[in-house]
């Protein structure tokens, strides 16, 4: 599908794994955004594919960003779908396609997609995503697959039983990748639900971590892991300062750690995601007011 997209000319990488993280589709705790910003800023990644945002993205939904200097219309820039080339610190290709989910033609961008994976011979697609679970911020995130085959749904882990729910391009992209033969996974963080409304750096280094495991590449993530453990902590002094919500904390560790004779907690058990994540927003605020003091 060329009429979809346009190479710019760089080199393109041998064997890549293809990282998907498209902004506009499940995102709880900005795992896969915080992730895709944690490789962008230890890797140097130049523009390979830019897709026609003029055929794929509805721009009263996703406006243009007008710069005005001085009364004068200086600039209008246009967000569009782009697959930029990398490789990680053993030099292993990547071709991470982001920018914003296509609103149009998402069989037409898969097949562009899966086009130029062929041509460049991608060993593989990963996408990111996240979403609300009822587990506990004390224990490691979970991830869940959704895979083309059982072998990468068991290396992930997955829900089990039968699902159905709405689906993103990324649904699509991974079924023409099947199709061809070509392996894809979905890495989805399951993110402690009360925290989904906030940036949750433990569930992007989990997804850092499941790209490692799946594909092979070697990914920078210190700074994560520091950002990681430093929001755990903050969480652990807000749950601390409400019985009922240490309550809550404790009894999904327990349904997590199978304890026998306690009853599992059922999503009408749980407090309010949102009510818990402004309280925290609140304290972090505090937080951060002191700190500038």
């Amino acid at each position: 599908m060329p009429e979809l997209y346009e190479l710019s000319g760089v080199s393109a990488p041998e064997n890549p794994v293809i990282i998907v993280a498209l902004e506009g589709w499940i995102d709880a705790g900005m795992a896969a955004h915080t992730a895709l910003s944690a490789l962008v800023e230890t890797i140097e990644f130049s523009p390979y594919a830019l897709f026609d945002d003029e055929q794929l993205v509805d721009f009263r939904a996703r406006r243009p960003q007008l710069r005005i200097v001085d009364g004068i219309n200086e600039s209008l820039t246009y967000a569009r779908p782009v697959m930029q080339s990398g490789a990680d610190s053993l030099g292993s290709g990547i071709l991470l396609l982001n920018g914003p989910e296509p609103d149009f033609r998402w069989r037409s961008f898969a097949a562009a997609v899966l086009e130029i994976a062929q041509a460049v011979h991608a060993r593989m697609l990963i996408g990111l995503g996240a979403f609300p679970a009822g587990a506990p911020h004390t224990r490691p995130v979970r991830l869940a697959a959704t895979a083309s085959s059982p072998q990468l749904a068991k290396l992930v882990g997955y829900v089990e039983g039968t699902i159905e729910v709405p689906a993103g391009v990324q649904a699509a992209l991974e079924q023409a990748f099947t199709l061809a033969g070509i392996p894809a996974v979905g890495l989805w963080a399951r993110v402690p639900h009360y925290v989904s409304a906030m940036p949750f750096p433990p569930a992007s280094l989990a997804l850092l971590d499941g790209v490692g495991a799946v594909s092979g590449l070697v990914l920078e993530s210190q700074l994560l892991r520091e950002a990681a453990e430093a929001t755990r902590k903050k969480v652990d002094e807000l749950i601390e300062q409400s019985p009922e919500h240490a309550a809550m904390v404790r009894q999904l560790e327990a349904n997590v750690d199978v304890m026998e004779g306690v009853p599992a907690m059922t999503e009408e058990d749980l407090p309010s995601g949102d009510e818990i994540a402004a309280v925290l927003e609140r304290y972090l605020r505090a937080h951060r007011d002191d700190e500038s003091d």
